[in-house]
């Protein structure tokens, strides 16, 4: 319980400044421009609101809804959630959105969209300021990698390969949020380079390379670890089937093992198609003192057999192997604004996958989101996190979508382009729509939340 609540704060805080900021932006350009903004609020305020005030000689209003969704300012003349048609049905007053040029109005939609953006390369820069960036090349690890067997197969990978750059850029681990523009580079990339058994070669990948490893649904890569047990777990199947130290496991179910992964990939994927109670047996087939030995495990649903291996993770992370970059006040804004365009340009490519069947079943709602964050509180993974949620928002919102800023953006470009401005009814109707589009997506999101909690 105390984990949960952890997470939830954290993602409450998090999507709070993030809201805050984004409203912000479409204020700032909102009174830059005289515009008058009657409402400002974080999170959603159906009926009623937790807390509200409006200053003396104000115009707005600011308060916090209850319905934790997000949150809003209310631009007068302005066709956007709160749906107001009776003020649209009024003559067009000199203060209100409606009456302002089409740049002026173009800018006040885009004002969220950019603060989001700028909040993301700040925190970038201070982070960087603050603690530096260490991360692991990946030609570091001497012991190479173990790939799937997509990738093994596509783009002719090898057991024990080790990662140098692809398309000539270093490949790390650990730079950047959750790594996601190291796999993105990967898979994308049209040329790896390796180190295959002490000589450098160079990969060509084929065309098709990103769309297999991610319809295949395996994980691309992991660190290569010896199939050698380091220990057994006291009253764990491992201890009862008789598994010692020093053993060495070679085969599977008769198929041949390479490395350690391998153990828990086919372990986990035995375990998630049993139901309570019910058992699958393995058998193992290791060489003790140089001997072949075959035993029977009895998988259950925990996914475990109690073994851990010889090649430890510490070994890996050695401080060796790791590297960091430090950074001056003034030198972490330019570093900071690389970061955020790498995120940005990681997350669009990542995009392309969600508007495939298997990408819809991968979609999170607040739950996921949620549990990417750590169950002990930390600020540096806080702020990574509330960076990169800030480029998805800002992202999320420049889509041409009604109800979002790029749907509004986009009839404000196409007023630009021919001199006129859409149909007041035809925008109703497209706010409209947008809003149920995106409270449909909103539910298939938090859905496979829902599913992934009960039935997984």
């Amino acid at each position: 319980m105390e984990t949960i609540l952890i997470k939830a704060l954290q993602l409450i805080l998090s999507l709070s400044i993030l809201v805050i900021i984004h409203e912000f932006g479409h204020f700032l350009f909102a009174r830059l421009f005289k515009i008058k903004v009657e409402k400002f609020y974080l999170f959603f305020n159906p009926w009623f609101s937790l807390f509200k005030f409006k200053p003396k000689n104000s115009d707005t209003e600011y308060g916090i809804g209850w319905l934790p969704l997000g949150g809003y300012v209310k631009i007068a003349g302005m066709i956007d959630e709160s749906m107001d048609k009776e003020q649209m049905a009024l003559p067009p007053q000199p203060w209100e959105f409606r009456s302002k040029p089409a740049w002026q109005r173009l800018l006040v939609m885009v004002g969220g969209v950019l603060f989001n953006f700028i909040l993301a390369m700040i925190i970038f820069a201070m982070m960087l300021f603050a603690w530096g960036d260490t991360y692991l090349p990946l030609k570091n690890v001497k012991d190479g990698m173990t790939f799937s067997e997509t990738v093994k197969r596509n783009g002719g990978f090898q057991d024990k390969d080790i990662l140098i750059s692809a398309d000539g850029e270093e490949l790390v681990q650990g730079r950047g949020i959750l790594d996601m523009n190291t796999f993105m580079h990967f898979i994308d990339a049209k040329t790896v380079l390796i180190e295959r058994n002490g000589k450098q070669m160079e990969l060509t990948l084929p065309a098709n390379f990103a769309d297999s490893v991610i319809a295949s649904k395996q994980v691309a890569y992991n660190y290569w670890v010896s199939p050698v047990i380091d220990s057994v777990g006291k009253n764990c199947e491992a201890e009862r089937i008789g598994l010692m130290k020093g053993d060495s496991i070679a085969a599977l179910d008769s198929v041949p093992v390479t490395s350690f992964y391998n153990i828990q990939k086919t372990v986990s994927r035995l375990s998630e198609n049993l139901k309570d109670n019910e058992k699958r047996s393995l058998a193992i087939t290791l060489y003790r003192n140089g001997e072949p030995l075959t035993v029977t495990a009895a998988i259950d649903t925990s996914g475990v057999i109690g073994i851990s291996p010889a090649t430890k993770m510490a070994d890996i992370f050695s401080k060796g192997n790791m590297r960091t970059d430090t950074y001056g006040f003034i030198e972490s804004f330019p570093a900071g604004i690389k970061n955020g365009i790498a995120t940005l340009k990681g997350y669009v490519a990542q995009i392309r996958f969600v508007f495939t069947k298997e990408g819809v079943k991968n979609l999170s709602g607040f739950a996921g989101i949620g549990n990417m964050f750590p169950a002990q509180w930390n600020w540096h993974t806080f702020w990574s996190m509330t960076a990169f949620l800030s480029i998805v928002l800002a992202f999320m919102n420049i889509l041409p979508i009604p109800a979002l800023d790029g749907g509004h953006i986009m009839f404000l470009l196409y007023e630009v382009i021919t001199k006129r401005q859409p149909n007041e009814k035809f925008m109703e109707y497209a706010q409209m729509g947008g809003m149920i589009f995106l409270l449909l997506l909103l539910l298939v999101a938090n859905g496979n939340d829902i599913i992934r909690i009960f039935f997984n």
